[in-house]
């Protein structure tokens, strides 16, 4: 399935519904204190990318870029429609999302997801874009609830 991916509008009513749904997704999935999924107003703040991947008009996926620090950036908030899953669309968000990241010449991403079994799909994702494990980054601590995931952003 092709996607239209462009920045987000954020004053889009469906844009919220959708990260609402992200975060209800994985609430059940881990402890609050594991749970680092960014909600709409922290998605809003400088340092913060978010695009999402649109099918014939509808949201189909979301993904964001967050500053850790200069050249260091967090992958947060990629998430699939339910019923679009399995279609290629967020390879195509990470795929958008690293060419940005190389054109600002950000040098690594890293990412935090969850070790259950539920986030398995997402971590294969990951890995078959040349993320790999790692430790902890940023204000992040070991959390068996957690796993790190990092990758060098490559010149074009």
């Amino acid at each position: 399935m092709t996607c239209t991916i462009q920045l987000a509008d954020f004053e889009e009513p469906a844009l919220e519904v959708f990260l609402r749904a992200h975060l209800a997704d994985m609430a059940p999935e881990s402890p609050k204190e594991s749970q680092h999924a960014l909600d709409m107003p922290a998605l809003r703040q400088p340092g913060v990318r978010l695009w999402v991947a649109l099918h014939e008009r509808r949201i189909a996926g979301t993904c964001a870029l967050a500053v850790l620090e200069p050249g260091h950036e967090e992958l947060k908030s990629m998430r699939t429609e339910p019923e679009m899953r399995g279609q290629g669309i967020a390879s195509q968000l990470l795929n958008h999302m690293l060419a940005d990241a190389r054109a600002r010449n950000v040098r690594r991403i890293s990412l935090e997801t969850g070790s259950m079994g539920f986030f398995a799909p997402a971590r294969a994702l990951y890995a078959k874009h040349g993320f790999g494990p790692c430790p902890p980054f940023g204000s992040y601590k070991e959390d068996p609830h957690s796993s790190y995931m990092t990758r060098a952003v490559t010149a074009a």
